[in-house]
């Protein structure tokens, strides 16, 4: 939702909910008319900063979801002036988890009354990786995995945190107790459901050698980072597919985790203005794109039900898995008062 900007500062509260007021009305506008291969919307999800809890702000962008644009999940930036506690970690996650819950945010599944999250770490620092800056908890990951982290999307990151593990979707080797255990990890594989959650969900990061400034090759970084001085284009969308982030033995599946903090003004664009317009337009309608790949816009959750049911060896389109494990606490509520059940197996607790 919020963080430090270019001023060195964070927005006042008017002006946080001028921006959050501006995006619910434009945003649905400005994607609707372009929709994925089961008629879903270019949607978000929205990594709210649990360090920034504000009741009225939060309500506000839990009706926008519940309205169908997207869904709520955990962020967390956390020390920063001075390294972070173990015990006030899970405090913070603990409650902002369970505030969530009772807005009929986050997940769950069947049979099981914990709530369950996606995760994305502040500042890039996942289990205190940026040498003690920006975190300080080296046990991170295991208090993620006691408090129902399903997976992480810190990753990639354009700091020192960035480990040397690129473009894959992995469980971590390392015990989770240990500093930046994410370092290592088995990748995930077809006919082999994974056992240590939090799993580790990558975006894409590469060269990009096709950049070019005042006629002559400027090679940047690609880290599928959405804003106003790089917005989508069809020249990036082929460089996310040739990062080729799959479940092995499922090359056919691949999965492209993109990144924003587009209510900020200079980024808004890239979200609102004529480029996401464009990028979608060409995505959906350009010459040739039915017989390139077909297309699914998922929220996070969704992108992990999919991966796992491709661990699981499941087949056809990817699109019928978005609820295969995790189901929205909305949703399985609104089942369970109708009679309704879901009957997926319980996720195993990471250990």
């Amino acid at each position: 939702m919020t963080r430090l900007e270019a001023t060195g500062r964070l927005p006042n509260r008017g002006e946080q909910e001028q921006r959050l007021k501006r995006w619910c009305r434009k945003y649905p506008a400005a994607v609707s008319p372009w929709l994925d291969e089961e008629g879903q919307p270019f949607r978000h999800t929205y990594f709210y900063p649990a360090e920034e809890y504000n009741e009225a702000l939060i309500d506000r962008l839990v009706e926008h979801c519940h309205s169908g644009w997207g869904e709520i999940e955990i962020h967390l930036h956390h020390g920063v002036a001075a390294p972070d506690t173990a015990e006030k970690t899970l405090q913070t996650l603990v409650e902002f988890r369970d505030a969530l819950v009772a807005r009929g945010c986050l997940s769950s599944e069947s049979g099981c009354s914990a709530p369950r999250y996606a995760f994305v770490h502040g500042n890039w620092a996942l289990a205190n990786s940026d040498r003690g800056r920006f975190c300080g908890v080296d046990e991170e990951m295991q208090i993620l995995a006691d408090t129902g982290c399903y997976a992480d999307f810190t990753l990639p990151a354009p700091t020192s945190a960035q480990i040397a593990k690129i473009n894959a979707l992995y469980e971590c080797s390392l015990p989770l107790n240990q500093r930046a255990p994410h370092r290592q990890g088995r990748d995930l594989q077809c006919g082999r459901p994974p056992r240590a959650f939090p799993l580790i969900i990558q975006g894409p990061l590469l060269v990009d050698f096709g950049r070019r400034k005042r006629g002559w090759p400027f090679p940047r970084i690609e880290y599928g980072d959405l804003s106003g001085n790089n917005p989508p284009t069809l020249h990036r969308l082929q460089l996310w597919r040739e990062a080729a982030i799959t479940v092995q033995g499922r090359p056919d599946w691949l999965f492209i985790k993109l990144h924003c903090h587009g209510m900020e003004p200079r980024d808004e664009s890239a979200m609102l203005g004529s480029s996401i317009q464009h990028f979608l337009r060409e995505l959906v309608q350009g010459p040739g794109n039915r017989t390139e790949y077909r297309l699914h816009f998922v929220t996070m959750r969704e992108m992990v039900n999919i991966v796992l049911a491709a661990c699981d060896g499941r087949e056809g389109n990817p699109g019928e898995y978005r609820d295969y494990r995790f189901r929205l606490v909305q949703a399985r509520l609104s089942a369970d008062r109708m009679g309704r059940r879901s009957d997926v197996c319980s996720l195993p607790a990471a250990k």
